[in-house]
C-alpha cells in the first residue's frame, strides 16, 4: 500500500510505499479523521501523530467520509458532496464510492501530519516550500500579521513578483476582499436610508388607504342601513293601511 502522507507546517507531501503489512495494521479498522500513531512505520516515526484524511482503493474509487462500510456503495450525489463534480445546474448522478473504513484492499493511503515527532523526515519536514500566494481577505491578512482594525491592511498585502528578462521587475497584489474603506460605508449608509425611505413610504401609502378605506365603508353603511324587525312591521302597516284607503275610496 501507499502513503501520501503531508505536512501543512511546511506545506511538503510524500509518497511512500509500504510493502510489510504488519507495519499497515495500526491503519486497519480505522475510519476517515482518525488521528493514530505513526510509530509502527519505522524508528524515523517514532512521536509522529497522523489524520487520516482518505484514500482510494486498488480500483480507483475515494473513500467518502460517513459511508460506514469497508465495499463500495453506489449513491445518489449532487452539488455539495465530496467525490462527485456535476457538470450542470442542478444535476445528480449515481457514483459508486468506497466507506470510510480502512482496510487492506486501498491501493493508497492519504494521512496529514498532526503532531511531528523526534526526528525530521527528509523532503516532508525538513524542507518549507514557500506559498505562492498570500491572503487576500482582509480579516486573514490581519490575521497573518497581527493587525489591529486601526492597522492600513493593504501595506501588508504580500506581492507577487513578476520579473521578466529585458523588462523592468515588478510586482503584482491581489485585489483585498472585503476590505472597509469610506465609500464601502457610504454604500452602507446609503442602503439604510432608501430602505427606512422605502418603509416610511409604504406606511404612509397603508395609512391613506386605511383612511380611504374607512371613509368608503362608512358612505356605504350611510346609504344601507339595515332596518330592526319592529321599523319593518311599522312600515308593512303603513303599505297595508294605504292599499285599504286606496279600495275605500274606488268603492
Amino acid at each position: 500500500m501507499k502513503l501520501n502522507i503531508s505536512f501543512p507546517a511546511t506545506g511538503c507531501q510524500k509518497l511512500i510505499e509500504v510493502d510489510d503489512e504488519r507495519k499497515l495494521r495500526t491503519f486497519y479498522e480505522k475510519r476517515m479523521a482518525t488521528e493514530v500513531a505513526a510509530d509502527s512505520l519505522g524508528e524515523e516515526w517514532k512521536g509522529y501523530v497522523v489524520r487520516i484524511s482518505g484514500g482510494n482503493d486498488k480500483q480507483g474509487f475515494p473513500m467518502k467520509q460517513g459511508v460506514l462500510t469497508h465495499g463500495r456503495v453506489r449513491l445518489l450525489l449532487s452539488k455539495g458532496h465530496s467525490c462527485y463534480r456535476p457538470r450542470r445546474t442542478g444535476e445528480r448522478k449515481r457514483k459508486s464510492v468506497r466507506g470510510c473504513i480502512v482496510d487492506a484492499n486501498l491501493s493508497v493511503l492519504n494521512l496529514v501530519i498532526v503532531k511531528k515527532g523526534e526526528r525530521d523526515i527528509p523532503g516532508l519536514t525538513d524542507t518549507t516550500v514557500p506559498r505562492r500566494l498570500g491572503p487576500k481577505r482582509a480579516s486573514r491578512i490581519r490575521k497573518l500579521f497581527n493587525l489591529s482594525k486601526e492597522d492600513d491592511v493593504r501595506q501588508y498585502v504580500v506581492r507577487k513578483p513578476l520579473n521578466k528578462e529585458g523588462k523592468k521587475p515588478r510586482t503584482k497584489a491581489p485585489k483585498i476582499q472585503r476590505l472597509v474603506t469610506p465609500r464601502v460605508l457610504q454604500h452602507k449608509r446609503r442602503r439604510i436610508a432608501l430602505k427606512k425611505q422605502r418603509t416610511q413610504k409604504n406606511k404612509e401609502e397603508a395609512a391613506e388607504y386605511a383612511k380611504l378605506l374607512a371613509k368608503r365603508m362608512k358612505k356605504r353603511h350611510r346609504i344601507f342601513v339595515p332596518l330592526s324587525f319592529d321599523t319593518w312591521l311599522n312600515f308593512l302597516q303603513k303599505e297595508v293601511d294605504w292599499f285599504k284607503n286606496i279600495i275605500v275610496l274606488n268603492t
